[in-house]
């Protein structure tokens, strides 16, 4: 799979949360369909089908990614299942 380069996924992060916290539903058609367009962007240069993926996946290949934190994917975290020793 080719990767974007950071630079790409940083504007697309950038652009994409502006135009969210700008609330670009409500901001007309031309507003939504840019935000569309983003999200749709970002989807295919992660490699995923959902935005909210895709949002992760973009932050966790940005440099200086804690990318072993997977806290932002899972609500509780999963216990490992204990193994008996033999004795």
């Amino acid at each position: 799979m080719l990767l974007a380069h950071p630079a790409l996924l940083t504007d697309l992060i950038r652009e994409y949360e502006m135009l969210s916290a700008l609330d670009a539903d409500d901001g007309g058609p031309a507003a939504q369909r840019r935000l569309d367009d983003i999200g749709y962007s970002l989807c295919m240069a992660t490699g995923t089908s959902d935005v909210d993926a895709a949002l992760v996946a973009a932050r966790h290949r940005l440099p200086g990614a804690r990318v072993h934190d997977d806290s932002a994917l899972t609500a509780r975290r999963r216990r490992t299942p204990r193994v008996p020793r033999h004795r």
